[in-house]
């Protein structure tokens, strides 16, 4: 499928997803900029000797369902979705939100969903599967929801188990996504975890902060569509029994920014590594440095 076809797919679903939920609160495309793009280029393509390049980027949107719950009256569920360049080609990136379901269990829904539409819909054009799949399977979640009652606790003698402080070094082959850039921003804050993350070619992320915050984190960020990504370093320190004291004393960084160092390049995806390298050694972790690009910084 070339560039110009796949484009004119992701323009036919945005417009016919805009006739199916005409009202902004049901569907908010908040980069314009982003759908003029694709239709100026589907539009000119179409009629111009020579067609203008490629968009530089695809539209983000959300999709705001009201569902019927036996559980809850109505139930908010927010569908967050990006058009990678190559969709339909692959699977766009989507993640669901539902204030009646836990953390653990969006992640569930959101690797059921992904497995669900990489057998059924793989190569075609997919946000109305994956919204009437959302219809047909969320009850369960919130039924599995309500009916798992947690285990009585049993008196033991035996020590608590000890808590860790982590702080997780991610490479990814790049960052340039939106929706991506905004999920690491958010999903840090509500984790409450400190670090920062560097968009563009080679892509960076560093978090820190309790063991299973860190762990959490990593478990959504990694499902979400990569064309590569892994924790290039871990660290993972023992916590005395004042944890909340330790953690803070642990932190290198003050809360979570995302930092960018001079960008340069055709589009602006490439960092300037050399301040890169000042700022991790102002934060005491220029160490990484190498760990990243192999060499020494200076």
């Amino acid at each position: 499928m070339s560039a110009l076809q796949r484009a004119e797919w992701q323009l036919a679903e945005l417009e016919l997803l805009t006739s199916m939920f005409p009202r902004h609160d049901e569907l908010q495309i908040p980069d314009q900029l982003a759908l003029a793009e694709l239709r100026a280029y589907v539009e000119g393509s179409a009629s111009a000797d020579s067609p203008p390049p490629p968009p530089t980027s695809t539209p983000d949107f959300l999709i705001k369902l009201k569902l019927d719950s036996a559980a809850m009256d109505r139930m908010d569920v927010v569908l967050s979705c990006a058009f990678p360049s190559q969709y339909p080609s692959v699977l766009p990136e989507i993640t669901v939100r539902c204030a009646g379901l836990s953390r653990a269990q969006q992640t569930q829904i959101r690797t059921e969903l992904n497995a669900y539409l990489m057998e059924n819909c793989q190569g075609e054009v997919c946000v109305l599967s994956a919204v009437d799949w959302l219809k047909d399977n969320l009850q369960l979640f919130i039924n599995n929801s309500l009916s798992a009652a947690p285990a009585p606790k049993k008196e033991s003698s035996s020590p608590r188990p000890q808590e860790v402080f982590s702080r997780l070094w991610i490479y990814s082959h790049h960052i340039y996504n939106k929706t991506k850039r905004k999920n690491i921003l958010e999903w840090s804050k509500e984790l409450g975890l400190s670090g920062f993350s560097m968009p563009g070619k080679p892509g960076i992320v560093c978090v820190e902060g309790p063991h299973s915050a860190c762990e959490e984190f990593w478990s959504r960020v990694k499902v979400l569509t990569w064309k590569k990504i892994l924790i290039r370093h871990r660290e993972d320190i023992p916590l005395d029994r004042q944890v909340k004291d330790s953690v803070d004393s642990l932190r290198k960084f003050t809360g979570f920014e995302e930092a960018t160092f001079d960008p340069h390049g055709n589009r602006g995806n490439h960092m300037d590594l050399g301040q890169l390298y000042q700022f991790l050694n102002e934060k005491g972790c220029c160490d990484v440095f190498q760990m990243y690009f192999g060499i020494k910084g200076r």
